[in-house]
């Protein structure tokens, strides 16, 4: 089953990963701070998906290394999150195809669109207002494979253009900033380390080529040891997903704060890292 769905894309032209579709987080559960997934009501808990019918986990692999995880979103065709460690970064952009994950696709004989339960790159094609933005910012990644791992549209949402190159780009600078100077990990203060998530909430009805949910709202948080101050530290940020000036600044908000937006956006309940940060 697996290999048809592959020999079709291959023949429709697309490029693919090879990373894999997981029943736990416990298969790369180093993405994320002790070991600990996030909890968000209906979505996941306790390392499982909580409708794995409609969220699927993602164990980012690429060159038969395990690169970040993300929760996938079928019925809005959108990630929910993307967890990467931040260790430093690549200075470049790799010109890269952006790929497709085929395990999200079944095939039963029937004559069906190439990408039932993902977007493609087709759904960008007539879009100028619109184009692919990162949760796990190739600008983020350590080296340039990592890089290459998050060009795939699993790791990617509908960001407004004017938002995506202005105060939401600008922010991922700030907060690459923040990270290089003061987070490093508490045993070996000469590494750098910070845990990362990055995640989009669904609009209600808002759509790209009337098949992939344009989100109303993006997201990041990340938490690190402050050898600095000996203590963890965090830092969150979020805005709305919607054209807008480039001198706007999306200033950062306390863990506290954040999780009031969580709980209004998913409901109570929600908890990102395991410690208090």
């Amino acid at each position: 089953m697996h290999l048809l769905v592959v020999s079709v894309l291959l023949v429709l032209g697309f490029s693919f990963v090879m990373t894999e579709i997981v029943d736990s987080f416990s298969t790369c559960s180093s993405f994320f701070l002790n070991g600990q997934p996030p909890v968000i009501p209906g979505i996941l808990n306790n390392l499982v998906s909580q409708d794995s019918n409609r969220y699927k986990l993602i164990c980012q692999k690429y060159q038969n290394v395990y690169r970040f995880a993300t929760v996938y979103d079928t019925t809005n065709k959108i990630p929910v999150f993307s967890a990467y460690r931040y260790t430093g970064s690549y200075t470049g952009r790799p010109h890269i195809p952006w790929m497709i994950e085929p395990e999200l696709e079944t095939t039963d004989g029937t004559m069906r669109e190439p990408c039932v339960n993902q977007a493609f790159p087709g759904d960008y094609w007539t879009q100028t207002a619109l184009n692919r933005g990162h949760l796990f910012p190739n600008g983020h990644a350590a080296d340039k494979i990592t890089a290459e791992s998050t060009f795939t549209l699993t790791n990617t949402v509908p960001q407004y253009s004017s938002f995506n190159d202005g105060s939401w780009g600008q922010m991922e600078q700030r907060v690459k900033d923040t990270m290089e100077t003061h987070c490093r990990d508490k045993d070996n203060a000469d590494n750098i380390l910070a845990y990362v998530l990055t995640g989009a909430v669904p609009s209600q009805a808002n759509l790209l080529n009337k098949r992939v949910n344009i989100p109303s709202n993006m997201w990041t948080v990340f938490c690190c040891y402050n050898h600095g101050s000996t203590a963890w530290m965090s830092q969150a940020h979020w805005a709305e997903n919607k054209d807008s000036n480039a001198a706007n600044t999306i200033n950062s908000k306390t863990m506290a704060r954040f999780q009031e937006f969580m709980g209004n956006k998913y409901g109570p309940g929600s908890k990102l890292f395991d410690v208090d940060c």
